[in-house]
């Protein structure tokens, strides 16, 4: 491969090559710099200052072109709605389909001066990224932080690209009328009058996917899509999409979250009754944390095997899964009849083995249209949290005691029982239904890419769709190489060990991780201790801690819905970030028992406000990690997704441990000692969003 910057100006267009951020320039003085502080002909404070005019002045240059372009558009708009009048008098077909062509054309233009805003601003990160690395500076700090919000700066006009929405929002309207117009002549009514459609026009629905990928704009569904971490390493050709229409099942997507629906109702299904099975087996009521911790640990290990396995077989992992999931069911309700602590471990042990959510997440990712793919992930995240609410749910209603055949079936056995028929019939289902993809095209990739790269030169409208995908490849592939200025470069392959991995994690990459633990931990203490805490301080019955635990999973997706309607098109995802933290951090310090007596409001609003602040965080959180994240962590075993699934589940390891010892010290103590460690874990995070906090744009 060639280097990032000789990569980044073969994307150019060459009309336009005067007006893109030098980069080639840039990071030549770059390398002069580090030369002359050696030297020490150079102070930091005139580098700093020599190198922030530079970099304005490149910005502007950029910014100025880009309103001079909207400009123009904005003029070819105006005569094309002259004529479009005209049209509303006197429609005839032929016109009509000529005006449509005719704004289409402005479209593709619109379209190509966005994939112009896109490589200036990954130049621009780049060239930071670099300055920092090369002279040990935190100078995108310094930049970002006094350029931000000041009324001289341009810089918010390359990251936020304001005046784009004027001029897209004109295109739709008038294609939206003409198609209207074609469709039902001689009607008074306008588009406002009638039911909100989207329009369905393939620039159309370029230029918004380029616009939402420029802008970080967030739906709900893109909201809801990103606690799923599902990274998309490259916009696909027109082939890739086509492989994809290929490989793309519904009943196979639709099996997937199943899976993961079932799996959240087996983790939480035992919250309720874990306690109370723990004390009927001759173990301390806080043994409950090992309980359900078990399946944490198992699942550690079972999310790499499942990454590994999913890269050559789909349905083969589905059936282990169900398989494992069914064997470990069957012994935890088992347990109570053997009297034996140990097969009640052991079966949660199996279940944790049987997680196969690497595995629905590289379903979606690799199998499922990129047309579909966001409202697949929002699927996925829906999938989780109603499981999540179902599980409790459930175990309060299977309040009942009888036996058949010598076996056992209570409030403590059934919940095993449920989901061993559960797996069960999913497996039947599974293996009836699930139609494996065809793995053909994945390995003619190289092959089919480099056809479609070498076509899509000839016309003009696909080569800008590739712009940016293969800038956005190619970003993370630039090494630190200043013996020669267009140096070869190692290629950007998936990482291939957990090494490898952790090299490309960024401090902004491990400060994201470390959140994810601290939610993850936060709300595993709430919940896996929340009955035995509810019944030493306010004698709550099963079914009340059910009710409990299934409201709070029942606001995940209202609160959802709140924060990627509204909240996130107000505040940036970074000032989300912060505010969460701090919100999860009075939750975590209203729950200590300070105040006697420790009343059931105290801990009923705590709880709320820290399960509830601890949702939003996990969605602005992860879609943060997906963005400061390298593509080389968006495929292969050791993805993205597959790291914050083991941060995630090494909290909950951790958080069921800390039950089970802090019980062990006192059961009047096991409130005060679990929530410490989540204070000064919250605490540490809070500090380190701050000391990154101008990286995370």
């Amino acid at each position: 491969m060639v280097a990032f910057g000789k990569k980044l100006k073969e994307r150019q267009i060459q009309e336009w090559q005067g007006y893109y951020i030098n980069y080639k320039l840039m990071k030549k003085r770059v390398k002069q710099y580090g030369q002359q502080i050696q030297l020490g002909t150079l102070d930091r404070r005139h580098v700093l200052k020599d190198f922030s005019r530079m970099l304005d002045n490149q910005i502007e240059k950029t910014v100025l072109f880009l309103l001079e372009q909207q400009g123009h558009l904005a003029s070819r708009i105006a005569k094309l709605g002259e004529e479009h009048e005209i049209i509303q008098q006197e429609p005839r077909l032929s016109r009509i389909a000529e005006l449509q062509e005719a704004y289409r054309a402005v479209g593709q233009e619109l379209l190509k001066l966005l994939f112009f805003v896109e490589v200036n601003a990954v130049g621009l990160r780049k060239i930071l990224k670099k300055f920092d690395k090369r002279l040990g500076y935190k100078f995108t700090d310094y930049y970002v932080k006094t350029r931000a919000n000041h009324p001289y700066s341009q810089l918010q006009q390359v990251f936020k690209h304001v005046g784009f929405g004027a001029v897209v929002g004109a295109l739709s309207r008038n294609l939206h009328e003409l198609q209207g117009t074609q469709e039902s002549q001689g009607s008074f009514l306008s588009i406002y009058d009638q039911p909100t459609l989207p329009l369905q026009d393939p620039v159309i629905d370029s230029i918004r996917a380029a616009v939402d990928r420029l802008t970080n704009s967030t739906n709900f569904l893109n909201f809801l899509g990103k606690h799923a971490l599902i990274v998309d390493e490259e916009l696909p050709t027109s082939i890739d999409e086509h492989a994809d229409d290929q490989r793309y099942h519904f009943m196979s997507l639709f099996l997937n979250l199943a899976n993961t629906f079932l799996y959240m109702v087996n983790t939480y299904i035992i919250v309720p009754t874990a306690d109370d099975y723990s004390m009927s087996l001759g173990a301390a009521p806080t043994v409950c944390g090992i309980v359900i911790g078990a399946m944490a640990v198992a699942q550690v290990f079972s999310s790499v095997y499942f990454s590994a396995w999913s890269n050559k077989s789909y349905f083969r992992p589905l059936v282990f899964s169900s398989i494992v999931l069914f064997l470990g069911n069957a012994m935890y309700a088992l347990a109570y009849d053997l009297n034996s602590i140990w097969i009640l471990l052991f079966g949660r042990l199996l279940c944790g083995f049987g997680s196969a959510r690497a595995v629905n997440r590289r379903y979606i990712s690799d199998c499922v249209p990129l047309k579909i793919r966001m409202q697949a992930s929002a699927g996925f995240v829906s999938a989780s949290a109603l499981g999540m609410a179902c599980g409790p749910a459930l175990a309060g209603l299977l309040q009942t005691n009888f036996q058949i055949f010598n076996i056992t079936f209570n409030q403590d056995t059934l919940p095993g029982w449920v989901m061993t028929i559960a797996w069960l019939l999913y497996l039947a289902w599974l293996w009836i239904t699930f139609k494996e993809p065809s793995r053909e095209n994945e390995e003619n990739n190289i092959a089919h890419q480099s056809n479609a790269e070498n076509s899509a030169l000839e016309k003009g409208l696909k080569q800008r769709l590739l712009i940016s995908s293969e800038v956005k490849v190619d970003e993370d592939a630039d090494q630190d190489n200043d013996d020669s200025e267009e140096a070869p470069e190692e290629s950007p392959q998936p990482a291939n060990s957990i090494g490898a991995a952790y090299r490309l994690l960024t401090p902004s990459v491990k400060v994201q991780l470390l959140i994810y633990f601290m939610l993850k931990y936060a709300m595993e203490i709430l919940l896996s201790e929340s009955s035995v805490v509810t019944t030493y301080y306010f004698n709550w019955t099963t079914s009340t801690v059910s009710v409990f635990l299934a409201c709070l999973g029942l606001t995940v997706l209202p609160v959802n819905i709140i924060v990627g309607t509204y909240i996130s098109n107000m505040f940036e995802d970074r000032q989300i970030l912060l505010a969460s933290e701090i919100m999860v951090f009075v939750g975590i310090l209203f729950s200590f028992h300070v105040i006697v007596p420790y009343s059931e409001p105290q801990y009923i609003c705590s709880g709320l406000l820290m399960f509830v602040s601890a949702e939003v965080l996990e969605g602005v959180n992860l879609s943060l990690l997906s963005r400061v994240m390298s593509s080389r962590l968006s495929r292969g075993t050791y993805n993205g997704g597959l790291l914050s699934t083991e941060a995630g589940t090494l909290a909950r390891v951790v958080a069921d441990a800390t039950i089970t010892l802090a019980g062990y010290v006192s059961v009047s103590s096991l409130l005060n000692i679990t929530l410490m460690p989540s204070f000064f874990i919250c605490l540490v995070s809070i500090i380190a969003t701050c000391y990154t906090y101008n990286s995370l744009y």
